[in-house]
């Protein structure tokens, strides 16, 4: 089986969320299950020198946008055994960021062409093209609209998997014609309030439609999660798969860290040590008893901020917490967290900035991580919480839902605290809640154990999306 996968991210080249962590981790699973898996990325301008000066290049050529030709290099990296490609355009991707110019539309027209424009100069020749969200959404129209007919391309097979609903990349309907090459039969496809609808045409025109998680496969085809496309998703329900994202446990692992302060395997007191460490460069009190929550997350309404600032305060007041946040996002987030922990400096700390090994160190120390989403397709943090015994207090969304089950204290079950609403006292009784556990060894030792025990790898996830190749190319 030989697959490509074509997305606009991927850990650790380019990252701005958990896509990049999919297309990083993914691609090991299913070669290590015997895949021939390839990737291919935009090269932007941010990928950092040390991969830059190991790019070898592969080919150049011209890839037609609408009317026009577009010089485009490919150039590779072999990483972790896995082939990456990138596609150079100094006019589309040197430039700062990744997503957010006015031009994307164009941009990724030009991508999704270069995707298939490239294949027979790499020299391979994939089963199934696997399209990940927006960004490389109209591969699977493409193919059917001016590569079909080809001999080289006539068997390959689609799959398109939605990370996040919510981002569709929907630009004027003038892109049709003018960027894909299309002619206005193809509109009906693609078509969103008179619009184009990248996201759209992935679902239409894929052989089959995968999301990040069970649940929110079914939440997206209901009228509140699926944004103008639950009718769509619904007339696609038998080619419609949930299939919940895995971490690379390998990378992941509190035993082998070395970003941590100290690793552990699942011994609490061990843990504990990096909770003082933390505590320590942080600026916070240093007290082992005293339990530590924690956020690592972008700062938008869906990751449920408006329901935390509703309540810290009355938190932090009245209760003997330490509260840990790091993140970038909203600027009035940033702001309103910044003034809290000026206000709590000894129970409060916000760090407004993106930093991989001190999110390692947070999910290290922390003894409960709080996730409480209005929407979550899937979730990674949750994952990386419970992988280094952080307890996860999470609303009942999507793959938080999948992933995080309430513990019993009669039977002894589950492996978090969850609650159903989006209230933020609901949250707030259920916070409370996991915090009189920790003050019960008994059971927050059951709940940790269950924690650790947990099998967070892609492998399972892996298999599921190898029998989906398996079926279209049958």
């Amino acid at each position: 089986m030989k697959v490509l996968f074509a997305a606009a991210e991927a850990h650790p080249f380019i990252k701005t969320g958990g896509l990049a962590d999919v297309i990083g981790a993914l691609p090991k699973a299913l070669k290590g299950a015997g895949v021939d898996v390839r990737v291919i990325l935009p090269k932007y301008k941010g990928i950092p020198e040390q991969f830059r000066s190991q790019m070898e290049p592969v080919a150049v050529l011209d890839v037609p946008v609408g009317w026009r030709n577009q010089y485009c290099g490919i150039e590779q990296i072999v990483y972790d055994g896995i082939p990456v490609y990138f596609v150079d355009n100094e006019y589309y991707f040197g430039r700062d960021g990744i997503y957010g110019y006015m031009d994307d539309g164009e941009r990724f027209a030009f991508f999704n062409r270069a995707v298939l424009e490239c294949l027979p100069h790499i020299d391979f020749q994939p089963d199934v093209l696997h399209c990940h969200d927006w960004h490389a959404a109209v591969v699977p129209l493409l193919l059917k609209a001016h590569y079909r007919h080809i001999p080289f391309y006539s068997n390959m097979r689609t799959v398109f998997t939605i990370h996040n609903l919510l981002y569709q990349g929907i630009f004027p309907y003038s892109v049709l014609g003018e960027l894909l090459g299309l002619d206005s039969s193809y509109f009906t496809s693609v078509e969103y309030y008179g619009n184009v609808n990248y996201m759209k045409g992935g679902i239409v025109h894929s052989d089959h439609v995968t999301t990040v998680s069970p649940t929110y496969a079914d939440e997206i085809r209901t009228a509140y999660y699926g944004y103008g496309l639950d009718g769509l998703l619904n007339s696609r329900a038998d080619s419609l798969s949930g299939i919940v994202n895995g971490i690379d446990t390998k990378s992941y692992n509190p035993n082998t860290d070395s970003k941590i302060f100290t690793k552990y395997r699942s011994n609490l007191a061990k843990k504990a040590e990096n909770k003082l460490g933390l505590q320590q460069e942080l600026g916070l009190p240093v007290a082992p008893y005293i339990p530590m929550v924690a956020m690592v997350t972008r700062l938008v309404d869906s990751k449920g901020l408006d329901l935390l600032t509703r309540v810290l305060d009355e938190l932090l007041y009245y209760d003997d917490i330490q509260f840990v946040l790091l993140g970038t996002g909203d600027e009035s987030y940033e702001r309103w967290f910044r003034e809290a922990a000026w206000r709590y400096p000894t129970k409060l700390s916000s760090q407004i900035l993106f930093n991989d090994a001190l999110s390692r160190k947070i999910y290290a120390a922390s003894d409960i991580f709080l996730m409480p989403s209005k929407f979550e397709p899937c979730g990674i943090s949750q994952l990386l919480a419970l992988r280094y015994g952080s307890i996860p207090v999470v609303r009942e969304t999507g793959g938080l839902n999948d992933t995080v089950h309430a513990y019993n204290e009669e039977t002894g079950e589950g492996n978090g605290f969850t609650f159903k609403d989006y209230n933020a006292h609901d949250m707030m009784y259920t916070l409370r809640r996991a915090v009189s556990y920790y003050h019960k060894p008994e059971h927050w030792k059951k709940v940790t154990k269950n924690a650790f025990a947990g099998d967070y790898s892609w492998s399972v996830s892996a298999q599921q999306y190898i029998d989906i190749y398996d079926n279209i190319t049958e």
